[in-house]
């Protein structure tokens, strides 16, 4: 293949994207035509006015920079800002939907926008005060942007890591992938000093440093293909391996749609179920004059499935769902609900 192709310059343009030097003959490698083609659509990727880098020498190669004004991209300068601080909140937050390419996104967005524009979106950033559930575990979107652009180009990282326990370590590792749970973000690595896998929460991670030693990745234990399915394979392995499985049976008064709507999918499925065994008053309206039930107030769902989440979170998300439920297992949750409702009902009767 000698001619220049769009799809061959955009798949180019994608890896010049993640923030590394690429040498000629990798690139070439990769899109599967001669160093020559490569230079040529270099020369057409700057015609086009994307500011392409090259170094000379043994080990040169090229590098996609900021430039005075924004690529190409189809995107005005209004635009690009709205984007980079919108990617920037989901993920500095972990919002529930949140996926990996939205960093990978952010990490390439960022890469490119004139200094003007970086300037515009940190200042955006640092005026706007989200709402967050105050758990501790909000995220600075550079240090995703990082770890990502780290994992993207094959580099090895070093950062400091912050235990449950509050222990902090030095860390030098080959990244592998990025998972979002929707409530956090986790980092697969290859641990050097440890000589293992390892997952790390993000929002421990701080001092992220690209130290630009390149790495072949090595194959996940268990796994043979590569890739995101595999990380999130290997890390539901490794969480369900730290974190006693809950085998929950929750009958709720309502149908199967309204719950499953009101429950994140990592809690399973519900089923409907006759309205037998479901304790409590019938189930009233919902906000917005909406009935649980249904023109049928006796419907129900049953839930049964297996999670690895603590009990305080299940109980809460189970609270939220906004309906009349009865738990028959497991019996650690039964008791925390217990716990958890007659403290409730003492600051809902406390002295005013």
């Amino acid at each position: 293949m000698t001619d220049t192709t769009p799809a061959r310059l955009l798949k180019l343009l994608s890896l010049l994207q993640t923030p590394r030097e690429w040498p000629g003959g990798e690139l070439a490698e990769r899109l599967d035509v001669t160093p020559r083609t490569i230079r040529r659509d270099i020369d057409r990727l700057r015609e086009l006015g994307y500011p392409v880098e090259a170094s000379r020498g043994s080990a040169g190669g090229y590098r996609l920079v900021a430039g005075a004004a924004l690529p190409p991209l189809v995107l005005d300068d209004e635009e690009a800002v709205a984007i980079a601080v919108g990617l920037r909140a989901g993920a500095g937050h972990a919002i529930e939907g949140v996926e990996e390419a939205s960093v990978r996104a952010l990490a390439k967005l960022e890469q490119v926008l004139p200094a003007r524009l970086r300037h515009r979106v940190s200042s955006l950033q640092n005026a706007t005060v989200p709402l967050t559930r105050g758990d501790g575990s909000t995220i600075d979107p550079r240090t995703l942007t990082t770890l990502a652009a780290a994992a993207t180009g094959q580099e090895r990282l070093r950062f400091a890591y912050r235990s449950g326990e509050g222990t902090e370590t030095k860390r030098q590792v080959e990244p592998y992938r990025l998972v979002s749970t929707g409530r956090r973000w986790y980092l697969v690595a290859y641990d050097l000093l440890r000589e293992d896998w390892r997952t790390f929460r993000v929002d421990r991670v701080s001092e992220p440093f690209a130290t630009g030693a390149r790495f072949t990745p090595r194959p996940l234990p268990g796994e043979d293909g590569g890739g995101a399915e595999d990380a999130a394979r290997y890390f539901a392995r490794s969480m369900a391996g730290r974190q006693p499985e809950l085998r929950l049976d929750v009958r709720f008064a309502a149908p199967a749609e309204f719950v499953a709507a009101r429950l994140p999918p990592t809690l399973g499925v519900p089923e409907a179920a006759g309205p037998e065994g479901v304790s409590g008053p019938e189930p009233v309206s919902g906000p917005e004059g909406e009935n649980p039930g249904g023109e049928n107030t006796g419907s129900a769902c049953r839930l049964r499935s297996s999670c690895t989440d603590s009990l305080e979170w299940v109980a809460l998300r189970l609270a939220l769902v906004d309906c009349e439920f009865t738990v028959q297992g497991p019996p650690e949750l039964v008791e925390h609900l217990g716990r958890l409702g007659a403290r409730l009902t003492r600051a809902a009767s406390a002295p005013r």
